[in-house]
């Protein structure tokens, strides 16, 4: 009896050997459990990361610029104690000083404290946009490059006649019949970026589902849903997001330039655009007005453009 209990078991180690190199075959090998080398392998990583940043001063500068934008949306008072909309007449057009680091504008306003505060409008106007690009652009997508056939043919040629309009054009004519405002201005700046995302996400969506893991789970029985969640939309969803970084900068210029048109926030809201905007009729005098705040926004938007660079090519080849 002893001797058929261990040939029992040595059938079950070879019958699990046998599953576990099968699933090696399939490439659906279970991850290795964490053990004690865990530690030493994050320090390393963050040891590489630093190593990543310090090699490049640019970066560095870029992510502390950023860092910087945030905390003026979110806690305004660690700049400036300063009312944005209260002003001094008597001070107006002061050049920039020590007591006014971006000079007042024509009605005595500290110009600084206006762009800190104006930070929250453009920066929440540019979130909204930027996500609302990513979600309808993604799903589009997805929808298209994982179902195919008829499908892929209707959501691709919407795609195309969105890409057929020029994103500023088209971001004029729906904010014109969404209303002013800068939650509109938001949603028209993303509906004209749609088509971008679709068509990043689908070329995505068609390469990962031509995988040999991907076929590999759905020769396994694994049904659409869990193909989907566990194997498509986590290696698919990277260069989106470097797209969304991308995005980011080019959606500071477009909710800006909507802003300086006179389709955002109404006066005296200080958005970056209508700072600009409101500027432009005293360059010959205070040229302050209009230069500081441009040099914000493009501060930001290089910021940010250079941080996409750094996640879509340089971070890969590092690794």
């Amino acid at each position: 009896m002893s001797q058929s209990l261990v040939d029992g078991t040595d059938d079950t180690d070879e019958t699990a050997d046998a599953a576990d190199a099968a699933e090696t075959a399939l490439g659906l090998a279970r991850p290795p459990v964490a053990g004690p080398a865990s530690g030493p392998g994050r320090r390393a990583d963050v040891r590489r990361v630093l190593r990543f940043l310090v090699r490049r001063p640019g970066l560095l500068l870029s992510v502390a610029v950023v860092v910087l934008v945030v905390l003026a949306s979110f806690r305004p008072d660690l700049f400036t104690s300063q009312d944005p909309l209260k002003g001094v007449p008597s001070r107006n057009f002061r050049g920039p000083s020590g007591g006014h680091w971006f000079g007042t504008d024509e009605l005595g306003r500290d110009v600084f404290s206006r762009v800190v505060h104006g930070a929250q409008l453009s920066l929440k106007a540019t979130l909204i946009a930027v996500l609302v690009a990513f979600v309808v652009g993604g799903l589009l997508g997805v929808v298209a490059g994982f179902v195919g056939r008829w499908v892929d043919d209707v959501l691709m040629r919407f795609v195309d006649v969105l890409l057929s309009i020029p994103a500023l054009f088209l971001s004029l004519a729906l904010v014109t019949a969404l209303g002013y405002g800068t939650v509109k201005v938001a949603v028209a700046v993303g509906i004209a970026s749609v088509a971008s995302f679709a068509r990043v996400a689908r070329a995505e969506v068609l390469r990962v589902r031509q995988a040999v893991f991907v076929e590999a789970s759905r020769s396994c029985g694994a049904r659409w849903y869990s193909v989907l969640g566990r194997h498509v939309l986590p290696n698919a969803a990277g260069p989106v997001v470097v797209l969304a970084t991308l995005d980011f900068g080019s959606s500071i210029l477009a909710v800006s330039a909507l802003s300086f048109l006179g389709y955002g926030a109404p006066p005296p809201a200080p958005e970056w655009g209508t700072l600009i905007s409101d500027g432009r009729n005293y360059l010959a005098n205070a040229w302050w007005l209009t230069a500081l705040p441009g040099l914000a926004i493009a501060a930001t938007v290089l910021a940010t453009n250079r941080i996409a660079r750094a996640l879509d090519g340089e971070w890969s080849r590092q690794r």
